[in-house]
């Protein structure tokens, strides 16, 4: 027996193994594969199919999905994320006005704190508002 019980040290070669990435197939490849699942009509033969190609029956689910939805008929994948359009003037202006009502918005509360502060402030030095007649 060779190792640390022998008197010899360990020399095993360590694999590093490079992080794993997801697969990624390609519309035809997921066509091949559905059309060859619809031909399995044994006992057997479809285990063997995803056993062969190292495929779950989810994907076989999710792929039969996909294309009941019409997904495979374009020409490439898709791209994921949001789908970027163009810029709508009308949208773009909604969006200007809606910042200039909340600004003016804010303004206004604003204005009538300071009106309120005013109120209490000559309530408070009991001023009044009528013009005085010079008289104590």
């Amino acid at each position: 027996m060779t190792g640390v019980l022998a008197g010899t040290s360990f020399e095993r070669e360590v694999e590093v193994v490079a992080k794993a990435q997801r697969r990624r197939f390609t519309a035809e490849y997921k066509r091949r594969v559905l059309r060859e699942a619809d031909g399995c009509r044994k006992p057997g033969e479809l285990g063997a199919l995803l056993r062969r190609e190292g495929l779950y029956s989810s994907h076989l689910t999710a792929w039969r999905a996909a294309r009941a939805r019409g997904e495979f008929s374009a020409l490439g994948q898709r791209k994921r994320g949001p789908q970027g359009g163009a810029p709508d003037a009308r949208a773009k202006r909604i969006l200007e006005l809606e910042r200039e009502v909340r600004r003016l918005r804010d303004r206004a509360e604003r204005a009538e704190a300071l009106v309120e502060v005013q109120k209490k402030l000559s309530a408070l030095l009991q001023v009044d508002d009528a013009p005085s007649t010079g008289r104590r």
